[in-house]
Protein backbone atom coordinates (compact mmCIF):
# COMPACT_ATOMS: atom_id res chain seq x y z
CA UNK A 1 0.00 0.00 0.00
CA UNK A 2 2.62 2.89 1.60
CA UNK A 3 5.47 3.46 3.43
CA UNK A 4 4.72 6.01 6.52
CA UNK A 5 6.56 7.85 8.87
CA UNK A 6 4.79 8.30 12.36
CA UNK A 7 6.73 10.74 14.56
CA UNK A 8 4.89 10.48 17.69
CA UNK A 9 6.00 10.50 21.84
CA UNK A 10 2.89 9.15 23.47
CA UNK A 11 3.29 5.49 22.89
CA UNK A 12 -0.97 5.05 23.37
CA UNK A 13 -1.14 7.33 20.63
CA UNK A 14 1.91 5.81 18.67
CA UNK A 15 0.22 2.05 18.89
CA UNK A 16 -3.31 3.11 17.69
CA UNK A 17 -2.29 5.12 14.89
CA UNK A 18 0.26 2.36 14.18
CA UNK A 19 -2.21 -0.39 14.50
CA UNK A 20 -4.96 1.56 12.44
CA UNK A 21 -2.99 1.82 9.14
CA UNK A 22 -1.10 -1.45 9.53
CA UNK A 23 -4.98 -2.72 9.57
CA UNK A 24 -5.55 -1.02 6.30
CA UNK A 25 -2.29 -3.13 4.41
CA UNK A 26 0.29 0.42 5.60
CA UNK A 27 3.93 -0.70 6.50
CA UNK A 28 4.40 1.76 9.47
CA UNK A 29 7.49 3.01 10.94
CA UNK A 30 7.16 4.59 14.61
CA UNK A 31 9.37 7.08 16.28
CA UNK A 32 9.06 9.61 19.46
CA UNK A 33 12.14 11.45 19.21
CA UNK A 34 12.55 14.74 16.89
CA UNK A 35 16.48 13.55 16.24
CA UNK A 36 15.44 10.12 15.26
CA UNK A 37 13.11 11.07 12.47
CA UNK A 38 15.67 13.67 11.04
CA UNK A 39 18.52 11.24 10.57
CA UNK A 40 16.11 8.82 9.62
CA UNK A 41 15.11 10.70 7.19
CA UNK A 42 18.66 12.03 6.12
CA UNK A 43 19.80 8.39 6.03
CA UNK A 44 16.81 5.65 4.61
CA UNK A 45 14.64 5.46 1.43
CA UNK A 46 11.70 8.12 1.90
CA UNK A 47 8.29 7.43 3.32
CA UNK A 48 5.50 8.28 0.77
CA UNK A 49 4.29 9.85 3.88
CA UNK A 50 5.26 11.79 7.25
CA UNK A 51 2.37 11.87 10.02
CA UNK A 52 4.42 13.72 12.84
CA UNK A 53 3.16 15.13 16.16
CA UNK A 54 3.73 19.18 16.87
CA UNK A 55 5.16 18.77 20.76
CA UNK A 56 8.32 16.31 21.11
CA UNK A 57 10.27 15.73 23.58
CA UNK A 58 12.99 17.31 21.70
CA UNK A 59 11.75 20.39 19.60
CA UNK A 60 8.98 20.72 17.60
CA UNK A 61 7.58 19.02 14.97
CA UNK A 62 6.78 22.17 12.67
CA UNK A 63 10.32 22.77 12.33
CA UNK A 64 10.64 19.55 10.97
CA UNK A 65 8.30 20.29 8.35
CA UNK A 66 9.73 23.71 7.35
CA UNK A 67 13.19 22.28 7.01
CA UNK A 68 11.62 19.27 4.58
CA UNK A 69 10.02 21.71 2.44
CA UNK A 70 13.69 23.39 2.08
CA UNK A 71 15.34 20.46 1.58
CA UNK A 72 15.43 17.08 -1.27
CA UNK A 73 11.83 15.89 0.94
CA UNK A 74 9.92 18.85 0.10
CA UNK A 75 7.18 16.93 -1.63
CA UNK A 76 6.85 14.62 1.06
CA UNK A 77 3.03 14.29 2.06
CA UNK A 78 3.17 15.67 5.65
CA UNK A 79 -0.06 15.28 8.02
CA UNK A 80 0.51 17.34 11.52
CA UNK A 81 -1.59 15.74 14.60
CA UNK A 82 -1.56 18.57 17.56
CA UNK A 83 -3.68 18.68 20.69
CA UNK A 84 -4.36 22.14 19.73
CA UNK A 85 -6.99 22.80 17.70
CA UNK A 86 -7.08 26.77 17.62
CA UNK A 87 -7.19 28.50 14.05
CA UNK A 88 -3.98 29.86 14.59
CA UNK A 89 -2.07 27.31 14.76
CA UNK A 90 -3.71 25.03 12.00
CA UNK A 91 -2.94 27.74 9.79
CA UNK A 92 0.79 28.01 11.22
CA UNK A 93 1.36 24.37 10.41
CA UNK A 94 -0.16 24.87 6.95
CA UNK A 95 2.11 27.95 6.31
CA UNK A 96 5.29 25.70 7.09
CA UNK A 97 4.21 23.21 4.66
CA UNK A 98 1.64 20.24 6.07
CA UNK A 99 -0.54 19.47 3.78
CA UNK A 100 -3.15 18.24 6.37
CA UNK A 101 -3.84 19.09 10.31
CA UNK A 102 -5.20 16.94 12.88
CA UNK A 103 -6.40 17.76 16.39
CA UNK A 104 -6.66 15.20 19.15
CA UNK A 105 -8.35 13.74 20.46
CA UNK A 106 -9.55 12.04 16.38
CA UNK A 107 -10.75 8.94 15.13
CA UNK A 108 -8.25 6.44 13.83
CA UNK A 109 -10.73 5.93 10.60
CA UNK A 110 -10.72 9.66 9.88
CA UNK A 111 -6.80 9.69 9.91
CA UNK A 112 -6.75 6.57 8.06
CA UNK A 113 -9.35 8.43 5.05
CA UNK A 114 -6.77 11.38 5.05
CA UNK A 115 -3.60 9.27 4.93
CA UNK A 116 -5.40 7.59 1.94
CA UNK A 117 -6.72 10.75 0.10
CA UNK A 118 -3.27 12.44 0.52
CA UNK A 119 -1.33 9.99 -1.50
CA UNK A 120 -3.88 9.79 -4.02
CA UNK A 121 -3.20 13.36 -4.45
CA UNK A 122 0.86 13.07 -4.19
CA UNK A 123 0.88 10.19 -6.43
CA UNK A 124 -1.55 12.04 -9.26
CA UNK A 125 1.02 13.59 -11.70
CA UNK A 126 1.14 17.39 -10.96
CA UNK A 127 -0.30 19.46 -14.15
CA UNK A 128 2.14 21.35 -16.24
CA UNK A 129 2.94 24.31 -15.95
CA UNK A 130 2.51 25.89 -19.71
CA UNK A 131 4.64 28.00 -21.69
CA UNK A 132 8.20 26.50 -19.27
CA UNK A 133 10.88 25.31 -20.41
CA UNK A 134 13.60 24.60 -17.99
CA UNK A 135 17.12 23.39 -18.91
CA UNK A 136 19.41 23.60 -16.20
CA UNK A 137 19.68 26.86 -15.34
CA UNK A 138 18.19 28.20 -18.64
CA UNK A 139 14.54 28.73 -18.25
CA UNK A 140 12.51 30.03 -20.94
CA UNK A 141 8.97 31.35 -21.31
CA UNK A 142 7.45 30.71 -24.28
CA UNK A 143 10.30 30.06 -26.15
CA UNK A 144 11.75 33.10 -24.95
CA UNK A 145 15.14 32.75 -22.53
CA UNK A 146 14.38 35.06 -18.85
CA UNK A 147 16.75 37.06 -17.76
CA UNK A 148 17.05 36.05 -14.00
CA UNK A 149 19.64 36.33 -11.13
CA UNK A 150 20.39 33.63 -9.23
CA UNK A 151 17.93 34.38 -6.53
CA UNK A 152 14.94 34.82 -9.08
CA UNK A 153 15.99 31.69 -10.74
CA UNK A 154 16.10 29.92 -7.49
CA UNK A 155 12.73 31.48 -6.73
CA UNK A 156 11.01 30.24 -9.84
CA UNK A 157 12.67 27.20 -10.15
CA UNK A 158 10.99 26.39 -6.17
CA UNK A 159 7.22 27.45 -7.39
CA UNK A 160 7.70 25.09 -11.01
CA UNK A 161 8.95 22.00 -8.84
CA UNK A 162 5.08 22.05 -6.95
CA UNK A 163 2.72 24.01 -9.44
CA UNK A 164 -0.79 25.05 -7.36
CA UNK A 165 1.63 24.28 -3.96
CA UNK A 166 1.22 27.38 -1.91
CA UNK A 167 5.00 28.28 -0.62
CA UNK A 168 5.03 30.41 2.46
CA UNK A 169 8.00 32.74 2.03
CA UNK A 170 9.89 31.37 5.19
CA UNK A 171 10.11 27.94 3.00
CA UNK A 172 10.77 30.20 0.16
CA UNK A 173 13.48 32.33 1.94
CA UNK A 174 14.67 28.60 3.46
CA UNK A 175 15.15 27.28 0.01
CA UNK A 176 17.03 30.07 -1.64
CA UNK A 177 18.83 32.57 1.01
CA UNK A 178 19.42 29.34 3.06
CA UNK A 179 17.92 29.06 6.85
CA UNK A 180 20.96 31.15 8.50
CA UNK A 181 20.15 34.06 6.03
CA UNK A 182 19.51 37.65 7.64
CA UNK A 183 17.01 38.21 5.48
CA UNK A 184 12.85 38.68 5.56
CA UNK A 185 9.76 38.71 4.27
CA UNK A 186 10.08 41.73 2.87
CA UNK A 187 13.41 40.51 0.50
CA UNK A 188 10.90 37.41 -0.92
CA UNK A 189 7.90 40.14 -1.74
CA UNK A 190 11.01 42.42 -3.63
CA UNK A 191 12.65 39.59 -5.69
CA UNK A 192 8.71 38.09 -6.12
CA UNK A 193 8.12 41.30 -7.37
CA UNK A 194 10.73 41.43 -10.02
CA UNK A 195 10.67 37.90 -11.17
CA UNK A 196 7.16 39.18 -11.91
CA UNK A 197 8.09 41.99 -14.36
CA UNK A 198 10.16 39.41 -16.26
CA UNK A 199 7.39 37.02 -16.77
CA UNK A 200 5.40 39.57 -18.11
CA UNK A 201 8.10 40.71 -20.10
CA UNK A 202 8.38 37.93 -21.96
CA UNK A 203 5.11 36.70 -21.98
CA UNK A 204 2.45 39.96 -21.72
CA UNK A 205 -0.60 37.55 -21.12
CA UNK A 206 0.72 35.79 -18.44
CA UNK A 207 0.64 36.43 -14.72
CA UNK A 208 1.28 32.95 -13.38
CA UNK A 209 2.58 33.96 -10.01
CA UNK A 210 -0.41 34.26 -7.41
CA UNK A 211 -0.58 35.74 -3.99
CA UNK A 212 -2.01 34.11 -0.85
CA UNK A 213 -2.68 37.27 1.46
CA UNK A 214 -1.11 35.94 4.81
CA UNK A 215 0.07 32.71 3.27
CA UNK A 216 2.58 33.03 0.74
CA UNK A 217 3.41 32.40 -3.49
CA UNK A 218 2.26 29.61 -5.67
CA UNK A 219 2.87 29.42 -9.21
CA UNK A 220 -0.59 28.16 -10.88
CA UNK A 221 -0.55 26.38 -14.54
Amino acid sequence: MGSILLLEDDPAIADTVAFALRREGFAVEALGWLAEARERLRTGPAPELLILDIGLPDGRGLDLCRELRAGPLAHLPVIVLSARSDEMDRVLGLELGADDYLAKPFSPRELVARVRALLRRAQAAPPPAPGFNVDGSRVRLDGVLLNLTKLELGLLLKLLAAPQRIHSREALLDAVWGSSADSGDRTVDTHIKTLRAKLREAAPARDPIKTHRGLGYSLEP
